[in-house]
């Protein structure tokens, strides 16, 4: 595992477009035909729409869910992909005691939201198939990591010859742990007095699902 942390300054971004071009820059060593670049929804999409532009790679997003454990919606105990496969992180899973009912209870509430998204999505852009791929999974922003980890957690179970976690802000703490499962991190800034994602964004508007559907209409075409 590497980590590449290129600031600890607390510089504002504009936007998440200016995010995402700044990230393609320290990502360069990894264009290739090869290569994917996977946004988290919903604001991960346009980091990563802009990485794939700059590198001029191919584009997809990740429609895994976290599997919430009971009681603590942030701490994830595992993750479903759209396709309904999980990954069970079964130290934790021992460790809260959390039975099989639960699990399926809680795959099944994701997977309800996950086949809302793909209705619409996948008839706008097919899945980009990552077996074999070096893939690079991105989101606007990191806190606890949760939501970045059933997203690792996913693209592994695809099998993936690399897998590269880019953020544009997340505290250093949780990069950390992140790097357990993956090639590398690469993190543009990780300051000391990190609160939320969004105190590191001039403008950091909610991004709906409509938006994200034009993205992916823009990239297909």
């Amino acid at each position: 595992m590497t980590i590449r942390i290129i600031s600890r300054s607390n510089e504002l971004f504009q936007d998440r477009q200016e995010a995402g071009r700044l990230l393609a820059s320290e990502l360069r060593q990894f264009i290739s035909d090869n290569t994917v670049a996977i946004g988290i929804p919903r604001g991960g999409v346009i980091v990563a729409y802009e990485i794939a532009r700059e590198l001029k790679v191919e584009f997809d997003i990740v429609l895994a869910h976290k599997l919430r454990s009971p009681g603590h919606a942030e701490l994830a105990i595992g993750s479903v992909t759209e396709h309904g496969k999980t990954f069970l992180n079964k130290v934790l899973v021992r460790g809260l005691s959390v039975s099989d009912d639960y699990i399926e209870e809680e795959k099944r509430r994701q997977l309800v939201e996950i086949k809302r998204r793909a209705n619409s999505i996948r008839l706008v852009k097919p899945k980009v198939p990552l077996t074999g791929k070096t893939v690079i999974l991105t989101d606007d922003g990191v806190a606890t990591g949760a939501t970045v980890q059933a997203a690792i957690w996913s693209v592994r179970l695809e099998n993936p010859a690399r897998l590269i976690v880019a953020l544009p802000v997340g505290p250093k703490e949780t990069i950390a742990n992140l790097s357990v499962d993956v090639d590398e991190v690469v993190c543009l800034r990780a300051p000391e007095d990190f609160a939320a994602v969004g105190q590191f964004y001039l403008r950091y508007t909610p991004v709906d699902d409509d938006a994200v559907l034009k993205i992916m209409g823009q990239q297909s075409r």
